[in-house]
């Protein structure tokens, strides 16, 4: 759900008039005006991380005002490409974890080319580096469950096999998120096809956004599910009964921030992926029980994380051009297996 609501109204006129032109023909309507004094960021990140990173950004920018929009990767390429339509990308700045989505961009050519000076204290995880865009952290996924319905933790991804995950499982849509998607294409790589077959003989199923598939769990509805790291935290927080499990091969899914080559605002937006990239901010990150990109920051042992440099060993190995070629077939098979309804 979209945190701001004006910003949020605006985009839908947006959205909504390039429905009514349809996509072959008709009259494009000019975008609404963006509020010149704002820097915006889309972002794919919950309210529990980017809250913060945006106070403690204002704070050391204080003639910078900041708004956001949070919403599932999908839905913010689909809000950006009416906005294209439309005639003008109402955001600056795009921070989500669907790493396909940053390299389509940049081969498109409406990214901008910013090395940060910060880049040099970063771990980087993409080899091809050229300041189209930096990982801002390395999420995880893991499998979280219920302590009152499943009192054995699972320690391998073939423990969702068992009876006692039987109709009780679920991964969000690809379609709608970035780090589902990018955990079926890794866990796909890593074990084939036939892991999915099997946990739909188990009876797996499919949520929608990977917060919902928490809060169901969290709820009961579910027994366990595939699940983003501070999600879960935040949840565990605040009193949910779930425990988050690792198996070994771990999935590293990295958080991209990049800048559109058209903001108005770049000097603003040059800063906040600086401080983005600092320590302040990573600190932040790593408080919500997610990986840094940064080794000077302290992870609390209770989230179990590797440091950056060991979760990037010890994660899925990824070909980010092989699965942004696969992406269509992948999420394609998948949905069918599934039987998920568009």
């Amino acid at each position: 759900m979209f945190k701001k609501a004006g910003l949020l109204a605006m985009t839908f006129v947006v959205a909504a008039s390039v429905m009514m032109t349809g996509c072959g023909g008709g009259e494009k309507k000019a975008a609404p005006a963006n509020d010149s004094t704002k820097l915006i960021v889309y972002t794919s990140m919950k309210e529990s991380l980017i809250k913060g990173i945006v106070e403690g950004f204002k704070k050391k920018n204080p003639g910078i005002e900041v708004d956001y929009q949070s919403a599932g990767a999908g839905k913010l390429m689909a809000k950006i490409a009416a906005e294209r339509q439309s005639g003008k990308i109402l955001a600056d700045v795009i921070w989500t974890s669907e790493v396909p989505d940053f390299y389509k961009m940049k081969k498109e050519g409406i990214l901008a080319t910013y090395k940060s000076p910060v880049f040099k204290e970063i771990v980087n995880p993409f080899d091809d580096y050229d300041g189209s865009f930096h990982a801002a952290r390395l999420g995880t996924l893991g499998i979280i469950i219920n302590t009152d319905k499943i009192k054995t933790a699972p320690t391998q991804w073939a423990d969702l096999k068992k009876p006692e995950f039987k109709n009780g499982f679920a991964v969000a849509n690809p379609a709608l998120s970035g780090t589902a998607y990018m955990s079926i294409a890794l866990l796909n790589k890593q074990f084939g096809p036939d892991f999915f077959k099997d946990l739909k003989a188990n009876g797996a199923r499919v949520g929608k956004g990977s917060g919902q598939v928490i809060d169901d769990t969290a709820s009961g509805e579910l027994s366990a599910s595939l699940a983003v790291d501070y999600i879960t935290n935040a949840k565990i927080a605040k009193g949910a009964h779930l425990q988050m499990c690792y198996p070994p091969e771990l999935l590293v899914v990295p958080s991209p921030v990049a800048i559109f080559k058209d903001t108005k605002k770049m000097d603003a937006a040059k800063k906040f992926v600086d401080y983005l990239l600092g320590q302040e901010a990573q600190q932040l990150v790593a408080n919500q029980g997610t990986i840094p990109v940064r080794e000077d920051v302290k992870i609390d042992p209770k989230f179990q994380l590797p440091s950056p440099k060991e979760a990037l060993a010890k994660g899925i190995k990824v070909d980010y051009h092989e699965i942004i070629d696969s992406k269509e077939k992948i999420v394609k098979d998948f949905t069918e297996l599934m039987q998920v309804k568009k």
